[in-house]
C-alpha cells in the first residue's frame, strides 16, 4: 500500500476495480482545510482518461510493474507488434494502450510497462521526443520566420505536426511525443 506522497507521473494503481496509470498530479494545500492530490488518471484497459482528487494520506493500491525496452515492429489497423529487444519475444498491443502511436515510426525503441503479477503489458512510454522527415507542408517562404506563425506538416508516420514557416518537405524535426509539438530543426 501507498500513500498520496508516493503519487509520481507514471505511477500505476488499483483504483474502482481497473489499473490507471498517473498522467498528471498537483499537491495543493489551501490556507485553509485539509491539503489533497489532484490527479489525472488513465486507464491502461479502455485509455478513458478521469480527474480524481485524493486526500493527504489516503492509501492508494500501487500495482508492482516492470519495464522492458520494446521495438516497434508495425502495425495491422489498430494492432501494434511489438519485439523485446533481449529474448526476441513478440508481443501486440492495442492502439488504446499506447499515448501517441500516431508519432511512432517502425523500428522506435520504446519503454512497455508490464504488471509484474500477471505478465500482462499496461501501457508503452515512448521516448520523451522523436525525429521524423516531414512528407507534405506548404512551402516556406523566405524572410516569414520573424512570428511565431505556423503551418500544418505531415510527417512520415501520418501524424500532423504544427511547425514553424520555415521547415520545408524532406526537413527532418524534432517532435516531443508527450505534447506532439514541434521541438526543433535537425540539420543533416
Amino acid at each position: 500500500m501507498a500513500s498520496t506522497s508516493d503519487i509520481r507521473n507514471g505511477l500505476c494503481i488499483k483504483y474502482n476495480h481497473d489499473i490507471f496509470k498517473i498522467i498528471e498530479f498537483l499537491h495543493v494545500k489551501p490556507g485553509k482545510g485539509p491539503a489533497f492530490v489532484r490527479t489525472k488518471l488513465k486507464s491502461v484497459t479502455t485509455g478513458k482518461v478521469i480527474d480524481n482528487t485524493f486526500s493527504a494520506g489516503h492509501k492508494i493500491e500501487d500495482v508492482r510493474v516492470e519495464t522492458h525496452k520494446f521495438q516497434f515492429l508495425y502495425n495491422e489497423g489498430e494492432t501494434f507488434h511489438f519485439m523485446n529487444t533481449e529474448d526476441y519475444n513478440q508481443i501486440t498491443l492495442e492502439k488504446s494502450a499506447l499515448d501517441a502511436s500516431d508519432l511512432m515510426k517502425e523500428g522506435e525503441v520504446v519503454t512497455v510497462i508490464i504488471n509484474s503479477e500477471d505478465n500482462m503489458p499496461l501501457s508503452v512510454e515512448m521516448p520523451a521526443s522523436v525525429i521524423l522527415e516531414v512528407t507534405a507542408t506548404e512551402p516556406g517562404v523566405k524572410g516569414n520566420t520573424a512570428t511565431n506563425a505556423t503551418k500544418p506538416a505531415t510527417v512520415e508516420t501520418g501524424a500532423t505536426v504544427n511547425v514553424p514557416l520555415f521547415i520545408n518537405e524532406g526537413d527532418k524535426i524534432k517532435v516531443e511525443t508527450e505534447k506532439g509539438t514541434y521541438k526543433e530543426r535537425i540539420k543533416g
